[in-house]
Formats: structure tokens, C-alpha cells, sequence
């Protein structure tokens, strides 16, 4: 079995017509969404248009819900632009979606994790304001209950595979559309991956156990970069240039 797993789209439809299109190419059929998909400065309408004609299973983000949730005048920066571009079936799309799923029996399915799609599963915040690696103990506590050999997560933006203690594995696979954000809940804290590609992962199933591609896949960054800077969010425009949360010489 094989399949692969995107998430924290953030309306960036450039980025993810690039990796369907790399996904197609290396023939796989299997997909799964790990929400986030529309909230940001970019085109989430047309990311929308593309996610509700393709029937990829998905399940809701943090993003996501606060677009169903709140009123457009009470959505934060990160709303407003995206829900103004999107339509009656779009949101209605999004009504649909569940907070977690298993995908074709083997994996379970969740934005931040089983605890809340605002937490962060594979990772904890430091007193600096960076993600860095959970212990292990805190993060086998949130896979309690869980049978699924694998469990897939989004919500941090961070590429990585954790594997319990009973030889399970935990998977985020980067985000498809946002390569650095920030936060200044609990405390001003950041992510940058350090480079502008898009990124999901592979999943492939062998007599060893399950194995994990990471892929980062080259797109018209520069494009988007430049709509996030018309549509005030410089450092987004940054992020999606270079990988970084502020420019660099």
C-alpha cells in the first residue's frame, strides 16, 4: 500500500497543484488531507475549487473551523482574506469535514492532535519561542487508545516522523503552502522551514513496516510571495520567498 498525505494548504493553490501534479507523476491514487487548507492571503478560492472537485479525503484544521465558526467581522488576519473569495459550496465543503478519520484502515488522521487541532503533537514550545521535539512519553500519552500502525498530523508546518515505543510511527509532512508562520499564543513563538518548497510526504507500507518519503517539490514561489505582500502580510511574503520569516542577503 501506498499513499500520500498533504496538509497546511493555507490557500497556496500554486503550491498545491505542484504536488498533485509530482503525486500523479509518481502514480500514486491515495491521498489524504490533514486540513488547513484556505486561510491566508493567497487564493483560497481557487484552492478551494480544487480540493471540492477532487475527492481527496480530508479532515477539518484549526483555520479551517475558525472559517465556519466565526462571523467574517470577527476572523483574524488570517480569515478575513480567505473567506471573502470563498463560496456557498466551498464552506459548505468545509461543514462536512471531521475533526479526525482513519485512512483505509491503517492510519489515523488528525490536524494538531487527538487532544485538539490546536496542539501540537510531535512537538513542544520552548521558553525562546521555537517548536522543538516532544518527549517521547508526552507524545505516546496523546497516541493513547490509538490501534493504527501509523498517524499522520499537521498543524506545526514541521516535516517529521516519530516512532513509539511499540514500533508505531507518528508522521507530519510539512506544509504544502506555507513555509514559515508565527504565533503570539502562549508567547511569541515561530516556525521556518528554512527553504520556500512545497512539502507533503509519501507513505508506502513494506514487510518492514511503514516507510516515509519526504518530498519538497519546486513551484512559482515568487508569485505568491509577491500576493502576500500586496495583501500585507510581509513576513508570509518572506516565508514563501526564502523559507525564512524575514528577508535574506
Amino acid at each position: 500500500m501506498i499513499f500520500a498525505a498533504i496538509a497546511d494548504i493555507h490557500g497556496n493553490c500554486a503550491a498545491l497543484e505542484a504536488v498533485l501534479e509530482d503525486i500523479a507523476r509518481l502514480g500514486i491514487k491515495d491521498i489524504v488531507n490533514l486540513g488547513d487548507c484556505f486561510s491566508g492571503p493567497l487564493e483560497a478560492g481557487f484552492t478551494g475549487d480544487v480540493l471540492v472537485g477532487n475527492w481527496i479525503p480530508s479532515i477539518r484544521g484549526n483555520h479551517d473551523r475558525e472559517l465556519i465558526e466565526r462571523a467574517p467581522e470577527d476572523m483574524g488576519s488570517w480569515e478575513r482574506p480567505a473567506h471573502a473569495q470563498m463560496t456557498a459550496a466551498h464552506l459548505d465543503w468545509l461543514q462536512t469535514l471531521p475533526f479526525s478519520m482513519v485512512f483505509k484502515d491503517v492510519a489515523y488522521c488528525c490536524h494538531g492532535s487527538p487532544l485538539g487541532d490546536l496542539d501540537y503533537w510531535l512537538e513542544t514550545l520552548s521558553p525562546e519561542g521555537v517548536l522543538k521535539l516532544r518527549p517521547l512519553a508526552e507524545i505516546e500519552a496523546r497516541a493513547e487508545g490509538i490501534t493504527q500502525p501509523l498517524m499522520l498530523c499537521g498543524h506545526t508546518h514541521i516535516p517529521r516522523a516519530v516512532q513509539l515505543s511499540d514500533g508505531r510511527l507518528i508522521v507530519n509532512p510539512g506544509s504544502v503552502g506555507c513555509p514559515g508562520w508565527k504565533d503570539d499564543t502562549p508567547f511569541d513563538h515561530h516556525v521556518e522551514a528554512g527553504h520556500p518548497l512545497a512539502s507533503y510526504a509519501v507513505l508506502e507500507e513494506t514487510g518492514r513496516g511503514w516507510q516515509v518519503y519526504f518530498r519538497n517539490i519546486r513551484y512559482d514561489n515568487l508569485a505568491m510571495a509577491e500576493m502576500a505582500r500586496v495583501n500585507g502580510i510581509p513576513y508570509l511574503a518572506d516565508a514563501l520567498e526564502n523559507g525564512w520569516l524575514r528577508k535574506r542577503t
